[in-house]
This record gives C-alpha cells, sequence and structure tokens, in this order.
C-alpha cells in the first residue's frame, strides 16, 4: 500500500513537471522584451526582477537535480521530499512583475506546422479546466508549464496564437487573476495570427474595459472588431460598449 502510494505521487509530480527539463535548458535565455506593454512604470526593478526569475529557475533545476541523484541511488524517502517540495512550488502563485521578461514581443508570427509543438499543445488542452478545487488549480498549471514551453521552445510554429490564447483564459481564470497578463496574451495571440479565430480581441476589451479601467485601451479594441471581424455577437456588443463609453 505504501508503495502504491509513492507510485501514485511520483505520478502527480511526472506529470507536474512535463517537460520541464527541456523548458529549464532553453529558460536560461529570456524571451525578448515586449514593447509598449502595460501603463508606464519605472526601471527600477527591472534587475531586481531578473533576479527573481533566476532564482525561481536555479530552485526548481536544484530541487530537479535532487529528485533525480534519489531516484538514482534508490532512497525513495528524500526522493519523495524532493517531489512534494517541487510540488508546492509548481502550485505558487507566481506573478510576472514585469510583463516586458514574460511575454514576447508582437513581432512573432505563428508560421510553421511543428508536430512537436501540436504535441505540447495536444497535451496542454488535455489538462485545462479540467478537476475541482485543488486538483483544477494543479492541471491549470501544468497547461500553462505545456502552453508557455510553446513560446519558448518554437516562437515561429503555427500553435503560437492557440498557446496565447489559452494562456489568456487561464491568466483570467479563478486559478490566477491576472488579468494584465491575461489582457496581453490576447492581444498576442491576435498580433501573431491577425485573422484568429479566437475572440480574442473582445476578450482584451473587456478587461480592459471593466477590470483594468483602461477605457482608451478597451475602445481601441472595439473598434477593432468592428474593422476586422465579422462575428455578429462581437460586432454587436462592441457596438454596444462603444455607446456607453462615448457617453461616459
Amino acid at each position: 500500500m505504501r508503495h502504491c502510494r509513492y507510485a501514485e505521487k511520483t505520478w502527480l509530480l511526472a506529470v507536474v513537471v512535463i517537460g520541464i527539463e527541456a523548458a529549464v535548458g532553453l529558460a536560461q535565455t529570456p524571451p525578448p522584451a515586449a514593447v509598449g506593454d502595460g501603463p508606464p512604470a519605472s526601471n527600477s526593478d527591472i534587475e531586481l526582477v531578473e533576479r527573481l526569475i533566476a532564482a525561481r529557475r536555479d530552485y526548481q533545476t536544484a530541487l530537479e537535480r535532487l529528485r533525480r541523484h534519489y531516484l538514482s541511488t534508490g532512497d525513495v524517502e528524500r526522493a519523495r521530499w524532493a517531489e512534494q517540495e517541487l510540488l508546492e512550488f509548481h502550485r505558487i502563485d507566481k506573478r510576472a512583475f514585469r510583463l516586458e521578461l514574460d511575454v514576447p514581443p508582437p513581432t512573432l508570427r505563428a508560421s510553421y506546422n511543428v508536430p512537436a509543438a501540436n504535441e505540447l499543445y495536444r497535451r496542454a488542452m488535455s489538462y485545462k479546466d479540467r478537476g475541482w478545487g485543488t486538483d483544477y488549480i494543479d492541471n491549470q498549471r501544468r497547461a500553462e508549464i505545456l502552453f508557455q514551453q510553446i513560446l519558448t521552445s518554437y516562437p515561429q510554429c503555427d500553435k503560437i496564437d492557440d498557446a496565447a490564447y489559452q494562456l489568456g483564459t487561464i491568466y483570467e481564470s479563478k486559478a490566477y487573476r491576472h488579468y494584465r497578463r491575461a489582457a496581453l496574451y490576447y492581444e498576442r495571440c491576435v498580433q501573431w495570427n491577425p485573422n484568429t479565430q479566437y475572440d480574442a480581441r473582445l476578450r482584451a476589451a473587456r478587461l480592459y474595459d471593466r477590470v483594468l479601467s483602461e477605457r482608451r485601451r478597451a475602445i481601441e479594441l472595439y473598434r477593432e472588431i468592428l474593422t476586422h471581424e465579422t462575428d455578429p455577437q462581437r460586432l454587436d456588443e462592441a457596438k454596444k460598449r462603444l455607446q456607453v463609453l462615448a457617453g461616459s
């Protein structure tokens, strides 16, 4: 029975850190800086945030290496300790203190079909929005890791706009509530693929309009919907909100 419980926990950890070892190596180089993201801010925290990102990465890498060491030596108890700490690390709500260090730039293009990226996307969607309570939050974290790996590993594949949209929904969800981060990923979805079928413009506009109180940006996005989209419901909502915002 004890062995079964350990095997189950090991499987859970393996799912949480799917793709992490590959992502850690690629994460040594941060994504290119985004341009014009969020309200004006001082650059005085850039170095501190970069150090935080590096510290998170080093901590995760050290735990993963320790876990592998204990598994290789047959030390089940200490391997379990490392696994549990890794699980808790991935469950921490990690804020993107500087979006330009988190979100790739708008100049990427969803251009090439890459089978490995397609598989990552399929695996991410198999976790996203599944479960209840802690299981739901864990699955959102798993999906986030895989979608982010697509952007890091395959920045020119034709799944980057899909991954950006799904990350937007994850960061907007109750597991995160990172609304500005979500809005920017929605915008990237449209910028990387102007012909996207997703309602990314509308979702971003709603956040800027109703949550972030950035009405100027909301108006710009609502107007883009009127000039770039044909879906009747999206057009109707954009027209109504533009009338309300113009009146206020």
